[in-house]
């Protein structure tokens, strides 16, 4: 459960992509994936009956997948985590009792049915922070289209102070989980060949159409792996690669799977792979990077496999999504 209180002054709404809680949740939730305009920019006299058969076509294999990580995504129960962490943050400093929900793009809970609980509690002030650092249409994009719309239905005259954050690739907070978890991970290579590991930066693709179209996400993507290399002071070589396509059309490049095979020719021989884009454990970081990459690292040579956590409930991070909200809330003061 998340911290709520129908007396609540503040609301905070976590915006979240979303994951099959369950075996039997794959199918709805690989159709509320593709009926999206924002993932197939088709009229949806084309894109809902299109929607159901990529649904139909890829469920199969997606629940297998799933099986492999316990038989459902993680993601709910650690954004509930962390929706209980920042309620606890906001009370320790003094912000009264917050109310803290989450409302996903794909899944359940949906937005639409947060939106309709956070209506029911009539705070002052609602502030809506997407669990997505860097923004695209894909995701924060969707989540507030989702958002809006499901607030213009149910808001029944409600007239709070809205406060939207709409995105936070250099957010300090961010940047210093990252940096901890790093080091953190890098502290497992033997010693006598740390500096010469590689750190891979694996980002969540998208199609280059939507980059071509102007969605800043690759330029937002560079701006945190700047800025957390710069933090780390490593001697490391690092680069950025993208992982998680699906579909024929064309995707961001290098795919990790591909820079993971290139390394391993060039003759690396440790490899740290961070999850950039993701700030929960889950299908991708779990399946896709610890089975699959992982495997793939060995075949392509190299003897050193590791894997930086996600931020998931990190004091740091929960200490740094909290100082995003609260900027949000001092701002409407001015």
């Amino acid at each position: 459960m998340t911290s709520a209180r129908s007396d609540a002054d503040t609301t905070v709404l976590l915006l979240n992509f979303g994951g099959p809680d369950t075996g039997e949740d794959v199918g709805p939730f690989l159709y509320r994936l593709f009926a999206c305009p924002e993932v197939i920019p088709l009229p949806a006299p084309l894109r809902v009956p299109l929607a159901w058969a990529l649904a139909r076509a890829r469920r199969r294999e997606s629940r297998e997948m799933y099986e492999k990580i316990g038989g459902g995504s993680p993601l709910r129960k650690h954004t509930e985590q962390q929706a209980r962490a920042i309620a606890a943050e906001l009370r320790r400093r003094g912000r009264g009792d917050v109310a803290v929900r989450i409302g996903m793009q794909c899944s359940e809970p949906s937005i639409a049915v947060a939106v309709g609980e956070v209506v029911r509690e009539s705070p002052r002030v609602v502030v809506v922070l997407p669990l997505f650092p860097q923004y695209s249409v894909t995701t924060t994009g969707a989540c507030y289209r989702l958002f809006e719309k499901a607030w213009r239905q149910q808001r029944r005259g409600a007239r709070p102070a809205l406060r939207r954050i709409r995105e936070w690739p250099t957010a300090p907070g961010y940047v210093a989980t990252l940096v901890e978890l790093i080091r953190s991970t890098l502290a497992q290579v033997p010693a006598p060949r740390r500096d010469a590991a590689h750190v891979l930066f694996s980002a969540h693709s998208v199609p280059k159409r939507i980059i071509d179209a102007g969605d800043p996400y690759l330029g937002q993507i560079k701006q945190t792996v700047a800025a957390v290399y710069s933090a780390l002071g490593i001697p490391n070589r690092h680069s950025l690669s993208f992982q998680s396509k699906v579909g024929p059309v064309e995707w961001l490049a290098p795919s990790t799977d591909v820079a993971i095979a290139d390394l391993g020719r060039a003759g690396c021989r440790d490899l740290v792979v961070v999850p950039i884009s993701f700030v929960s454990e889950h299908l991708e970081t779990l399946y896709e990077i610890d089975m699959l990459y992982r495997g793939q690292a060995v075949a392509a040579g190299i003897d050193g496999f590791y894997r930086a956590p996600a931020p998931n409930a990190h004091p740091v991070f929960i200490s740094g999504i909290s100082d995003l909200i609260v900027a949000e809330l001092d701002a409407g003061l001015d």
